[in-house]
C-alpha cells in the first residue's frame, strides 16, 4: 500500500484532476466478478480516486433497491472484501480511504462476520448503560481495523419520529433528541478508541417522513425553528464535540432550502448555509449515495448531479457512478479556492485515518458477550406485569410462534426447564389451551408489507389474542405493535432481536429469573 504524505506536501505534488479525483467516493462490491474488478482498478488508477465505499454486491438493497435481483450469498466475503483492497490499493497512486456502513457491524455488509444490536435496540438501554454502546462501537471500530476499513458511515443521528419511517426506523436511537445525541457519542467515542473514523447522518434529519430516499424525495414540511429545536439539535450537539464528518441526505426541506424544493444533497442553502455557516461545521461533508433515485433520477447528463454535490458543499461524492464526466464538469466549473478547500479537509481526514500506526488485530470480536448484556439491560416489558407472566408461568400453557419455520430458541431455551406443549401449526383450539405463549418473529425489519407478515397472519394473531390468555414475546421491530391489536394481551415483552443471545435472555425473563430494565425509546 502506497503511503500517506503530510497534506502540505499533497498540496504542493497533486494537480488539480488528481484533487479533483480525490473527492470521489465509488462503489466497490464484494462480489463482482474479475471484469468489474479490472474496471473499477482502472478507475482508481486513470482518476486518482480518493476513496471507495464497499457493499455487498450489485443486488443488494443499497444498489437495487429492495431486492429486484436476487441476492446470492457467498460464505467467503471476508476473505474476498480483504484480497480485493489489497489490490485497489497497489492500483492507487496515493493511498485509498475504505469505507462501510457497518452501522450494526460489518455483518450489515458481510456474511459471517459479527453483528451488534441495531440502534433502535440500543435506544432501550437505560442512560446509566451507556458503556454498552461505548462497547458497541468499539467492537464494530475493532472489526473494521481488521477488515482495512478506516472509515464506518455511521451512526444515524435521526431522531424517529415517524412509525411509517420505511428506512430509517430500527437504524435510529429513537424519537427523543437528546437521548438520540448520548446514545450516538457514546457509539462515536467508542469507534475513536480504536482510531476509525465515524459519519454523523443523514443531515438535516432523515427521522419524520414515509418515504424511502432510495426509491424517491422524502418532503420534510416543517418550519426552521421546528427543525432547530428538534432535528437538527443532534447534530448540532455532535458537531461541537468535533465529530469526523457530516453526511447529507437526499431530503427536500423548503425551510432550509430558501422555500425550494432542491434535495438537501445538492443544496448550497442546507449544506453551506445552514450547516457550515450557521450550526459553524468546518469538517468533511459527505453525500449520502448518489445513485439513489431521490437525485439519481433527476439529473441524467453524466456529471451534473457530481458537480452539483460538489457546489452544494460535499467533500465527498460517495457512490458517484460518473466519474470521469464528474471530474470533468467540477474542473470546468468550479473555483481553485473551492477544489482546494475540499482536498484540504478531506486529506487531512485521510492522514487522521491512516497514519496511526496502531497495531492490529486481523481477529474479528466476538460479539456474544456483549450482545447478552445488552439484551439483558434492553428487554422492556411494554404491557402487563412480572406476577402476570408469573402466575401465567405456574399453570399449563401452550406455545405458538409466527412464522412457525425458525429455530425458535426461545421455546427450547423455557422447554429446559419447563415441559410445555408447542403448537403445529397455526391453530390452537383446544379447550386446555387457553394460555398461549405466542413468540413473534417479525420477517423484516422494515415496515415494507407489514413487516413481511400477509393480513391473514396478522388477523389471526389478533384473533387468538382476542380469544385466548396471550403473553406475547416479539423479537423484532416494536413498531410492529402498531399492526396488532395488543389490548387485551395479558403482558407484551419486546425483545427487539431474533439473535440467539436475545431469545435466550427472553426466555430467562419468562422464567423469572431477570427483571426488565429497558424503556421502549419510540412510541407505539
Amino acid at each position: 500500500m502506497p503511503k500517506i504524505v503530510p497534506y502540505t506536501q499533497a498540496e504542493q505534488t497533486l494537480s488539480l484532476a488528481e484533487k479533483v479525483g480525490q473527492l470521489f467516493m465509488p462503489a466497490a462490491f464484494i462480489n463482482d466478478t474479475e471484469e468489474e474488478i479490472q474496471q473499477l482498478e482502472k478507475l482508481i488508477k486513470e482518476h486518482h480516486i480518493g476513496s471507495l465505499c464497499f457493499f455487498h454486491s450489485r443486488a443488494s438493497a443499497a444498489t437495487n433497491f429492495e431486492g429486484k435481483k436476487k441476492v446470492v450469498s457467498n460464505e467467503q466475503s471476508f476473505d474476498t472484501l480483504q484480497n480485493l483492497m489489497a489490490r485497489y490499493q497497489k492500483a492507487a497512486k496515493y493511498p485509498l480511504l475504505i469505507a462501510i456502513d457497518a452501522e450494526w457491524g460489518l455483518a450489515m455488509r458481510i456474511e459471517k462476520t459479527p453483528q451488534y444490536p441495531y440502534a433502535i435496540t440500543l435506544g432501550a438501554l437505560p442512560d446509566e448503560h451507556d458503556d454498552l454502546i461505548y462497547e458497541v462501537g468499539k467492537n464494530i471500530a475493532k472489526d473494521c481495523r481488521a477488515a482495512g476499513i478506516h472509515w464506518n458511515l455511521s451512526p444515524c443521528v435521526d431522531i424517529n419520529n415517524n412509525p411509517n419511517n420505511p428506512v430509517i426506523g430500527y437504524r435510529s436511537f429513537g424519537e427523543d433528541k437528546v437521548k438520540v445525541t448520548q446514545k450516538a457519542m457514546a457509539y462515536i467515542n467508542g469507534t475513536r478508541s480504536e482510531g476509525i473514523l465515524t459519519s454523523i447522518k443523514h443531515f438535516p434529519g432523515h427521522g419524520d417522513t414515509a418515504t424511502d430516499s432510495h426509491l424517491g424525495l422524502p418532503l420534510i414540511n416543517k418550519t426552521k425553528e421546528e427543525l432547530t429545536k428538534n432535528e437538527l439539535y443532534p447534530f448540532q450537539q455532535l458537531i461541537l464535540e468535533e465529530v469526523d464528518s457530516v453526511m447529507a441526505g437526499h431530503l427536500s426541506v423548503p425551510a432550509l432550502a430558501n422555500g425550494t424544493d432542491t434535495p438537501s444533497s445538492i443544496s448550497k442553502d442546507i449544506i453551506k448555509g445552514v450547516l457550515r455557516t450557521e450550526m459553524g461545521y468546518k469538517g468533511v461533508v459527505i453525500s449520502d449515495a448518489l445513485n439513489m433515485h431521490a437525485v439519481s433520477k433527476k439529473f441524467p447528463t453524466k456529471g451534473e448531479l457530481e458537480w452539483l454535490a460538489f457546489d452544494a458543499g460535499n467533500d465527498v461524492l460517495c457512490f458517484a457512478e460518473h466519474v470521469k464526466e464528474g471530474i470533468d464538469t467540477i474542473l470546468k466549473n468550479s473555483s481553485e479556492t473551492q477544489i482546494e478547500e475540499s482536498f484540504n479537509r478531506f486529506w487531512r481526514l485521510k492522514e487522521k485515518a491512516i497514519a496511526p500506526t496502531k497495531i492490529s488485530s486481523t481477529t474479528l470480536t466476538n460479539p456474544d458477550v456483549l450482545n447478552t448484556e445488552i439484551a439483558q439491560q434492553s428487554i422492556t416489558l411494554y404491557q402487563g406485569t412480572n406476577e402476570v407472566i408469573t402466575e401465567f408461568n405456574t399453570g399449563g400453557f401452550t406455545g405458538l410462534q409466527l412464522p412457525l419455520n425458525i429455530e425458535n430458541q426461545f421455546f427450547n431455551s423455557i422447554q429446559k426447564h419447563k415441559k410445555f406443549t408447542i403448537a403445529a401449526d397455526k391453530t390452537p383450539t383446544k379447550e386446555s389451551e387457553k394460555n398461549i405463549l405466542l413468540a413473534i418473529f417479525p420477517p423484516q425489519i422494515k415496515p415494507t408489507n407489514n413487516f413481511g407478515f400477509t393480513q391473514d397472519e396478522l388477523a389471526f394473531i389478533n384473533e387468538i389474542i382476542a380469544k385466548k390468555n396471550v403473553i406475547l414475546y416479539l423479537f423484532g421491530n416494536p413498531y410492529v405493535l402498531n399492526h396488532i391489536n395488543v389490548e387485551n394481551a395479558k403482558a407484551v415483552v419486546i425483545a427487539y432481536q431474533n439473535l440467539i443471545s436475545f431469545q435466550e435472555v427472553a426466555a430467562n425473563h419468562f422464567l423469572g429469573n431477570l427483571e426488565v430494565q429497558g424503556k421502549l425509546p419510540v412510541t407505539i
